[in-house]
């Protein structure tokens, strides 16, 4: 394999939001012996960026689930907005469901309400956890401000309106699982949007190129390589693209059972460093 992509939410990093020293060292390892890693996250650039730091990976990065990529040096080199008339359509219908909606924009992320998200997710902590404290889950909330530094402004549609605004993601949060399968079916007709996930309680909208798998062809494009010649490694469905379409597919152990049915290769999970197990098991492979 040339090309390594990986997801990095629920695949690189552990239910702490870190790269592991296993990972990172397998990451090193296939980079010493010829291979290219590249980052393929929902993530924006910073929020990608700086667990890879931490780690010692300095490496591409596809943002926002392929409508951002970077060089190493975080040049952007292809970007992907979304149609302005897409976007006002699935701001307006996810708000009238009663979703929290985030603008990933060139100008940051946009938000209306705080409140609101906290509200969401406390409900969220309510049932997925119902013996932790009113405390340790507020903070496990706020966590989600320091992932990613959200602006706050009245109107989120005349930031999809603004001529110098461009918008490269749409994410929706939900406690009820109904006003997730609203949302779908309202906007499943929609053409200038593709609808994925990153998890349980959200809805991603995308341009229908900017997807991780397209993202990473474009990508390779200019190397002579094809998608035969990538291992990519997932666990949701903003990573079923690059799964389907690279060479080697691995999901992860605690990805779902419908996408671990698109791939040929299967990991562990990421608490038990699901990523450095499938690059050894690919390098032992490719070394006989």
């Amino acid at each position: 394999m040339k090309l390594i992509a990986s997801d990095m939410d629920g695949t690189l990093l552990n239910e702490n939001g870190v790269i592991s020293e296993a990972n990172a060292q397998a990451v090193k390892k296939a980079m010493d012996k010829g291979a290219e890693f590249i980052a393929a996250t929902g993530r924006s650039y910073q929020a990608a960026n700086t667990p890879l730091q931490a780690a010692g990976i300095n490496c591409p990065i596809i943002s926002l689930n392929g409508a951002v990529t970077y060089q190493e040096n975080g040049k952007v080199i292809n970007s992907i907005p979304m149609d302005k008339q897409a976007a006002a359509r699935i701001v307006d219908e996810c708000s009238k469901l009663g979703m929290y909606v985030e603008l990933f924009t060139d100008k940051g992320v946009l938000s209306e309400s705080r409140e609101h998200f906290l509200d969401i997710l406390m409900d969220i902590l309510h049932t997925t956890h119902p013996n932790i404290s009113e405390r340790e889950m507020r903070e496990m909330v706020e966590q989600r401000f320091q992932l990613e530094e959200v602006s706050f402004i009245e109107n989120l549609q005349l930031a999809v309106k603004d001529e110098d605004t461009e918008v490269y993601k749409i994410l929706s949060f939900a406690f009820e699982e109904s006003q997730l399968e609203g949302a779908k079916r309202k906007l499943r007709d929609e053409t200038g949007a593709v609808i994925t996930s990153s998890g349980e309680t959200n809805l991603e909208f995308n341009h229908p190129k900017a997807q991780k798998g397209l993202a990473i062809q474009k990508y390779i494009e200019d190397s002579g390589w094809s998608m035969q010649d990538v291992m990519s490694i997932g666990d949701n469905w903003n990573d079923a693209s690059m799964l389907e379409m690279a060479g080697r597919g691995v999901a992860m152990g605690n990805a779902a059972d419908k996408i671990k049915q698109l791939c040929q290769y299967e990991t562990v999970t990421n608490e038990q460093d699901g990523v450095a197990k499938a690059i050894e098991e690919m390098l032992a492979e490719f070394n006989k």
